[in-house]
């Protein structure tokens, strides 16, 4: 007799499963649209925010088609669905959650952008403002890829700044989660497509920036939260 381990899985990754297994039996086509957001939280008793963190996992892995403004629509069909279904399943259950962590961050670096302001050195000030101009330019652009691996890069540099090694050790693994498959599609569908755009959220990474490279400290801090709150409610609002 062979036991297996048996561990619990995500609340997001049971809603992925059962939504595969309504595609696998037929129930919705290639093509079809899947129930709303608010349909699919209400049946199965979750959040919205799980509900999204599910869709998303089977839009990165190509299973759904998210149209922004129309819904989510079946992209593949039976003949791949185990194959595709799988990957999903292994993205959630291997990767962070993306509510837990918009929650951390929310949590650790506000204060982190505080100190950030009070210790910065010259050098810290030109490597921002190079990576601010490129930001910029890039959310004009509205080109997702490149403009998300630069907001990466903004985050980094704002720890830097704080001249911590505990504060680095713990804050950039965190951050590092940005290059997360689900994450990113998370981020992209929920944050910046449908919510606030690329323009948007590089305007309140200059204020932030800006406050720093001042050494405005409350201002700084101030900033980054709202950065989380502003992002915590893209990816909650009905």
């Amino acid at each position: 007799m062979q036991f297996h381990k048996v561990r619990p899985k995500k609340v997001a990754t049971i809603v992925a499963e059962q939504i595969i297994e309504t595609i696998k039996d037929g129930s919705f086509p290639v093509g079809s649209k899947l129930p709303s957001e608010f349909e699919l939280a209400e049946h199965m008793g979750v959040s919205r925010p799980t509900i999204r963190e599910a869709l998303s996992a089977l839009t990165a892995v190509g299973l759904i088609e998210s149209k922004p403004g129309s819904g989510n629509y079946v992209r593949n069909g039976t003949s791949l669905i185990d194959s595709i279904g799988e990957e999903a399943v292994l993205v959630l259950e291997n990767e962070s959650s993306c509510i837990e962590i918009m929650e951390a961050r929310g949590l650790f670096e506000p204060p982190v952008a505080g100190l950030a302001a009070r210790k910065r050195t010259p050098d810290d000030v030109k490597e921002l403002r190079s990576l601010y101009d490129k930001l910029g330019k890039l959310a004009k652009k509205g080109d997702f890829d490149p403009y998300f691996a630069i907001d990466k890069q903004v985050h980094l540099a704002i720890v830097t700044a704080a001249h911590n090694n505990l504060v680095s050790s713990a804050l950039i693994p965190l951050i590092n989660t940005m290059d997360q498959k689900l994450y990113r599609e998370f981020t992209q569908d929920y944050y910046f497509k449908n919510q606030l755009g690329l323009e948007d959220v590089a305007a309140l990474h200059d204020d932030l920036i800006g406050a720093i490279i001042d050494q405005e400290i409350d201002m700084a801090v101030e900033k980054m939260k709202l950065h989380w709150q502003r992002m915590q409610e893209a990816v909650s609002s009905r």
